[in-house]
């Protein structure tokens, strides 16, 4: 009798029969809602005190302030003491500003300045909670489950800020701040009770580092510039987003020119995240390893032609289209680009590179908004997204011409400190 292959699909990894793997995406599920609710609600309700547009931008400064200032502490830190801890501790600041904001809306407090320094503890929680989840997934999960895991990660992330303000605004409809914050405040503590039930098997024996807190820092950053695979990574990253994003031109493209109203930006703003969740649900299930390098640089590709598409596109359902597609390849990107810097970054150095890597992600994202505010009011907004689009396409094809050894990466594997050396030569 003639013996049968086996299924693919029986030796495929799954990542969701890991120990720990569940309470730890559930975990941070809910702590994640529960930051993109209390985001749209302290705004909210800021505005509503004061009804200043200048109080909005107080908002944002009291949690981005602190938090660019405490990243890379917090990377050092991450590096030296152990991570699930660090996260813990984190998650407890987050529901410790959450707790506050709940006490000045049940007093009835009106003095905004009490909103910001609460906002302030939040942004320095912020510093820890992200660049902690970055460098704790691989302890929890094996080497060949990591991929999936960010997979699945990117996808239920995204996810979670598309639905999180919808649930914001439902709730502070309902009961208002002291609602709301509660609600915040049940979701950190029920993600702190799901953490305590996270194994972690895989974290590497901690080495005795540099003596001081400056040759720490500069070591990871040193780390950085000698692996032209991650420099090349955050590079592609940063700057395809601080020119080609057009996200902050939609609401002057569905007024001006699609002219479809606020019904239409709405779908406008959800079209991009459909294609991006779309695209996760695939890769979580059924995630890839070949060719990577040179995936990534196609997707980017096709992230700034679609854009180009929306920018030269007066038909509503052609734009919808494109920024689908947008989402989609970001979604691509995105996958490879998280993989290819925990693959490529030994454990004792991950929290120092994934703050590094959340700088840059903090950085392009503020001043991708503020490129695109003031490109479209130089040049016009149509002008200001084609721009935008070809400089991407153009950071697109130096950097693949630039970083010969990421465009030639083909496993994750293969991006590995131990089975590629790396030097600034192979640039």
């Amino acid at each position: 009798m003639a013996s049968q292959s086996p299924d693919p699909s029986l030796s495929r990894p799954n990542v969701y029969r890991q120990p720990g793997f569940l309470p730890f995406v559930i975990a941070r599920l809910i702590a994640v809602f529960a930051m993109q609710i209390q985001a749209i609600v302290v705004a909210w309700q800021v505005y509503e005190i004061t009804n200043d547009p200048l109080s909005l931008a107080y908002v944002g400064l009291a949690q981005f302030v602190p938090m660019v200032l405490l990243l890379m502490p917090a990377g050092d830190l991450i590096d030296r003491f152990d991570r699930k801890r660090i996260l813990a501790l984190a998650w407890s600041g987050a529901a410790l500003c959450s707790a506050a904001l709940w006490w000045l809306s049940v007093t009835g407090v009106e003095d905004v300045y009490w909103f910001y320094l609460a906002l302030m503890l939040y942004g320095s929680a912020r510093a820890f909670i992200g660049t902690s989840l970055q460098s704790l997934l691989p302890q929890i999960v094996p080497r060949d489950h990591l991929a999936q895991a960010i997979a699945t990660n990117s996808m239920i992330m995204r996810a979670a800020t598309i639905l999180g303000p919808v649930m914001g605004g439902v709730l502070f409809a309902l009961g208002g701040g002291v609602l709301t914050y509660a609600v915040c405040l049940g979701c950190f503590l029920g993600g702190l009770g799901l953490l305590l039930r996270v194994p972690v098997l895989y974290a590497e024996k901690r080495q005795i580092l540099e003596a001081t807190a400056w040759k720490r820092f500069t070591a990871g950053i040193g780390f950085i510039r000698s692996r032209p695979i991650i420099l090349g990574t955050i590079s592609l990253d940063l700057f395809a987003v601080l020119l080609g994003g057009v996200v902050a031109l939609l609401p002057i493209y569905a007024k001006e020119v699609l002219q479809v109203g606020p019904e239409g930006l709405g779908a406008l703003r959800s079209a991009m995240a459909i294609g991006e969740i779309m695209v996760g649900i695939y890769l979580s299930a059924r995630p890839f390893n070949r060719n990577v390098g040179r995936t990534m640089f196609i997707a980017v590709a096709i992230f700034g032609v679609a854009n180009l598409v929306f920018a030269l596109s007066t038909l509503f359902w052609l734009s919808f289209g494109a920024l689908m597609v947008a989402g989609a390849a970001d979604m691509v990107s995105m996958y490879i680009r998280s993989a290819l810097i925990q693959f490529s970054t030994p454990d004792t150095m991950r929290g120092r590179v994934n703050a590094v890597n959340m700088l840059f992600i903090g950085s392009s994202n503020e001043l991708g908004v503020f490129r695109g505010g003031t490109s479209a009011a130089w040049f016009g907004v149509v002008p200001a997204a084609v721009i935008g689009s070809l400089c991407t396409l153009g950071v697109v094809s130096g950097l693949a011409l630039g970083f010969k050894s990421l465009r030639q990466v083909n496993r994750f594997e293969d991006a590995s400190p131990a089975s590629r050396a790396e030097s600034p030569a192979q640039l």
